[in-house]
């Protein structure tokens, strides 16, 4: 019981401040497929919540839910990859249907955030998950790795929508 009360408190904090939906709406991108969007992730770096600190070979995979909304399974190991195996399931639905790049997810009972896809490989080899404000990013890869190229555009381009870059760290992805 104690457990389930720690992983409550750890998880509250960040969906507190996406719950909320203050700030302003980043701009997504103009389509997303979601038959190619879906499937697994790795997630290369992010701006981590409270609970992704010391995550390590962090895995988003996204399938369509039997009532049509989306679910998301996300995995991960605590400090190494033998590490505590810890999966969160969430739920999503797409506001934006124009777009389907603008989702809300709920990854516990009340809280709902923002879910925004603000970048994008024409490819789908990569793509960038934004929330509400500039809070918390994720930049996730269709591999482990991605390329330096890729990367660093992409810091490029969160640095002009004012995402703080010096709180951006890469996820170890340690596969063998």
């Amino acid at each position: 019981m104690k457990s389930i009360a720690k992983v409550f408190l750890m998880l509250l904090l960040p969906c507190s401040v996406f719950a909320s939906g203050a700030g302003e709406l980043p701009e997504t991108v103009p389509y997303l497929d979601f038959d190619r969007f879906s499937g697994p992730w790795y997630v290369y770096a992010l701006i981590p919540t409270v609970f992704e600190k010391k995550a390590v070979n962090g895995i988003e995979t996204y399938t369509i839910g039997r009532e049509g909304n989306i679910d998301i399974e996300y995995v991960f190991y605590e400090k190494s990859p033998e590490g505590k195996k810890r999966v969160m399931l969430q739920k999503g639905w797409v506001i934006n249907r124009e777009t389907g790049a603008h989702w809300k997810i709920q990854p516990l009972w009340p809280f709902k955030f923002n879910y925004l896809v603000i970048d994008l490989a024409e490819d789908y080899r990569y793509s960038v998950i934004g929330t509400t404000g500039s809070s918390y990013v994720w930049v996730l890869s269709r591999t482990p790795s991605l390329e330096e190229g890729d990367y660093r555009a992409i810091r490029s381009r969160l640095e002009k929508r004012g995402y703080p870059l010096e709180k951006l760290v890469l996820m170890p992805q340690e596969w063998r």
